[in-house]
């Protein structure tokens, strides 16, 4: 599985009410890096990462 997917899977776990296709990005950015776990750098992320996230949170989601 790659880091995305992970991510997705763990928000779709910790906020299973959510429909993630309404999710603006900069919400989406603050609870990936709340995670439990998250070490990555913040500052690195973009539209790409965050939206490969929030696809295969829908994916989950489905």
């Amino acid at each position: 599985m790659d880091r995305q997917l992970d991510i997705a899977i763990e928000l779709y776990e910790k906020f299973p009410e959510t429909d993630p296709q309404y999710i603006r990005f900069t919400d989406l950015h603050r609870w990936v890096t709340e995670l439990e776990g998250f070490d990555d750098d913040p500052q690195k992320s973009n539209e790409g990462i965050l939206e490969a996230i929030q696809m295969n949170w829908i994916d989950e989601a489905d």
